[in-house]
């Protein structure tokens, strides 16, 4: 009798116990944010994901009252970044600003952790077009003289990349292949180091979504030759597309996004994320948007989900394709 009522009373216990924790869950969730949060950005400074990142950042600070530190975590070709993320508690304290790298990744080289297994979506952000962009004293003026210059002295170009196995790598890999032409990959840290070294004359050649490359674009200290997409940018309306140059098919657009570890709360993915698409639709943040070269993106985290799972599959088939492989 006396083991029963031992059972009976621990059994309590437990009871109780996992009451008060559900009760504290669902009160943190409640007040979700009641600290500052950490935005890991897996690039260094100076790129289109920090620029973006900052942006939502303040937007999400001056809505919710709790600072959104982000934070600049580079290296690895963003695994460094992302394996920092996944191994944080998963309580909405610690997101992650991905782009379609991390869709890449898992074709090109191991990652410590799963692409979709491991990660919660939670709302896309914007979606850019690739700018193909060279130094300003390459006689190169439109996309056949720069096409006609590779030719005639294959291998001799060096072109820069954000890191091997990014969107952009793979976008002048594609450009090589449809063009016909051969140059040097020179991987970077991030498009902030890429963008220094194309005006300093080290590359001629970089392709990257426009929001970083805009303002060097308009002063003169890069030249673009081509946009990918149906349409000019609104940002740069001298530029033609890659059509419109005399490359038709050349169609590389990439997307950036929020993911957060998994396990977290539903509830704390689904504040997060309507608060994110309500930033988005705020015509200052979209109209900011649209001048640096992106296009506001929502989704619900069902989608961005989708839309992974999605990407995984076409930039596996592209890499497969083109034969790509590390350096």
């Amino acid at each position: 009798m006396m083991h029963k009522y031992m059972f009976l009373n621990v059994l309590l216990c437990f009871i109780a116990a996992s009451a008060l924790l559900y009760s504290a869950l669902a009160q943190a969730q409640t007040h979700y944010p009641a600290k500052p949060l950490r935005l890991i950005v897996p690039f260094v400074p100076g790129g289109s994901t920090t620029i973006v990142a900052r942006l939502i950042g303040q937007k999400l600070t001056d809505a919710w009252g709790q600072q959104v530190v982000v934070d600049n975590r580079g290296g690895g070709n963003t695994i460094i970044g992302s394996d920092a993320m996944v191994k944080a508690a998963p309580d909405g304290y610690t997101i992650l600003h991905v782009t379609s790298t991390h869709v890449i990744n898992p074709s090109l080289l191991k990652t410590p952790y799963d692409a979709v297994k491991d990660f919660a979506p939670v709302a896309t952000m914007v979606a850019t077009e690739t700018l193909l962009v060279v130094n300003p004293l390459l006689p190169a003026n439109n996309l056949q003289e720069l096409i006609a210059l590779a030719k005639a002295k294959p291998g001799h170009l060096n072109f820069a990349s954000s890191g091997s196995g990014t969107t952009n790598h793979l976008a002048i890999e594609l450009f090589s292949i449809m063009a016909g032409i051969k140059m040097q990959h020179i991987p970077h840290k991030g498009a902030g180091p890429a963008v220094t070294d194309l005006i300093a004359g080290q590359v001629q050649v970089f392709t990257n979504n426009a929001l970083p490359l805009t303002p060097f674009v308009k002063s003169g200290r890069i030249r673009a030759l081509a946009v990918s997409g149906e349409t000019r940018l609104l940002s740069l309306p001298d530029v033609p597309t890659f059509t419109q140059a005399g490359l038709p098919g050349f169609d590389v657009k990439s997307w950036q996004g929020i993911l957060a570890p998994a396990k977290t709360p539903p509830a704390v993915i689904d504040k997060l994320s309507r608060e994110i698409g309500r930033i988005l639709r705020a015509p200052e943040v979209r109209d900011t948007l649209l001048v640096m070269g992106a296009d506001p993106l929502v989704s619900t985290p069902q989608q961005f989900s989708a839309l992974i799972k999605a990407d995984l599959v076409k930039y596996a088939k592209l890499i497969k394709d083109a034969k790509i492989r590390l350096e």
